[in-house]
């Protein structure tokens, strides 16, 4: 697992300058998952269209973006079987620290991959 370069040419503009609007509540929400135990890997599903992976977070068109984030973790990629159970050591050692990487998971029509964005310096 690693940041793909088609998503780089084809997507990182629209998603950073998106990602730069909510990384603070997306941080937050991290921190939140981890905190409360519901995951130590959460993961954000940003989506041009509604998914139903995760709970929507921030929807688009409330913040004048062009991706709604959903929030997710691992166990649920896991159950539908977006990461295969076999791979999730894989996964785990390529997931990066959640305090200072943000795991975004976009989906596009017939595009979908991992990205993992750091988040801005205070």
């Amino acid at each position: 697992m690693q940041n793909d370069p088609e998503l780089n040419g084809k997507y990182l503009g629209t998603i950073t300058t998106d990602f730069v609007q909510v990384s603070d509540t997306l941080k937050e929400a991290s921190y939140q998952i981890r905190k409360r135990e519901i995951s130590q890997y959460p993961i954000f599903v940003f989506s041009r269209e509604v998914t139903k992976i995760g709970g929507l977070l921030i929807e688009a068109a409330e913040l004048n973006l062009k991706w709604n984030v959903n929030a997710s973790f691992l166990e649920e990629f896991v159950n539908r079987q977006l990461v295969a159970a076999d791979k999730t050591d894989e996964f785990i050692q390529a997931y990066r620290d959640a305090d200072e990487y943000c795991c975004l998971f976009v989906v596009d029509r017939d595009f979908m991959n991992f990205v993992f964005i750091p988040y801005p310096e205070d």
